[in-house]
């Protein structure tokens, strides 16, 4: 039997470990295998769902075609079982979202403070709306951008639409939006854990206001302006918001950091420490 004497070496190596909050990399890995393997379970629950809204998500991803005036046509045998499976896939994705975003962050939180964490659970909370908003919005803008395309077929002319190349141009499509729609929680999370500064951001914003406007005209292919203007909106907004959060973030940060600098100080000089109450050390970080 362990006496006391033994366990104490071991208890001291771990408490000294989470109080620095380090990981090996051999630790990193196994994290970050378990999260991976969480999203996994999650994607594969929501796949199966996706089994039983097929017909009609299906029939939801062809109509854009159809009131276009094209129609899709499946070309091979084994067309319907591939799609089938592909639209379960894409169900999934949509359905797990909670569970791999929040997985995703999970695995950046504990490089933050414990009020930072706070803060990080919302802005997951946010990220879903956010990427399921994304693909709802491109979904509106895709028959505009269907009528566009048929309508350069010459006269006299149908349109047959292979589904093989359609249904991946579609899911491309709209989760590229849905992902866009999550570069502004990502620029949160960079900067909460010191990575991207607010100064990097704005000396750079020319660049990304170039590329949500790129994005834009490249998923409303048709000229229309308002339509192009209705995608790369909330895009600039989300984008604009982030920004702004921060860039106070890193305000926040360096008030914080001359308050303790000046009382490091103080304390080196011999003087009494002006802080009423030490802020406690952040609970070791557990696995979720």
């Amino acid at each position: 039997m362990a006496t006391n004497k033994d366990k104490t070496p071991r208890n001291k190596k771990k408490r000294v470990k989470d109080d620095e909050g380090r990981m090996s990399l051999k630790e990193h890995l196994i994290e970050a295998r378990n999260r991976l393997f969480k999203s996994l379970i999650a994607l594969t629950l929501g796949t199966v769902a996706g089994f039983f809204i097929y017909d009609w998500l299906l029939e939801l991803i062809i109509d854009p075609v159809q009131a276009a005036g094209g129609s899709v046509n499946f070309t091979a045998v084994m067309s319907p079982f591939d799609i089938m499976i592909k639209v379960a896939l894409f169900v999934g994705i949509l359905v797990s979202s909670p569970v791999w975003l929040y997985q995703l962050w999970a695995f950046i939180v504990p490089g933050l403070k414990k009020n930072e964490r706070r803060l990080s659970y919302t802005f997951v909370a946010i990220s879903v709306p956010l990427f399921i908003g994304g693909v709802a919005m491109a979904y509106f803008v895709l028959p505009f951008a269907l009528k566009f395309f048929i309508s350069l077929a010459p006269e006299n002319s149908e349109n047959l639409i292979n589904i093989n190349e359609y249904l991946p141009f579609i899911i491309r499509l709209l989760l590229a939006f849905g992902l866009a729609m999550l570069v502004p929680v990502l620029m949160v999370g960079l900067n909460l854990v010191g990575v991207l500064p607010a100064k990097v951001i704005l000396k750079n914003w020319r660049i990304t206001v170039f590329l949500i406007a790129v994005v834009a005209a490249m998923a409303a292919p048709g000229g229309d302006a308002i339509t192009m203007f209705a995608l790369a909106g909330p895009l600039f907004l989300t984008f604009a918001a982030a920004t702004i959060f921060c860039y106070f973030n890193d305000k926040k940060r360096v008030k914080k950091q001359a308050a303790q600098d000046a009382e490091n100080e103080r304390l080196a000089q011999g003087e009494s420490s002006t802080i009423a109450t030490p802020e406690p050390i952040d609970e070791p970080n557990s696995q979720i």
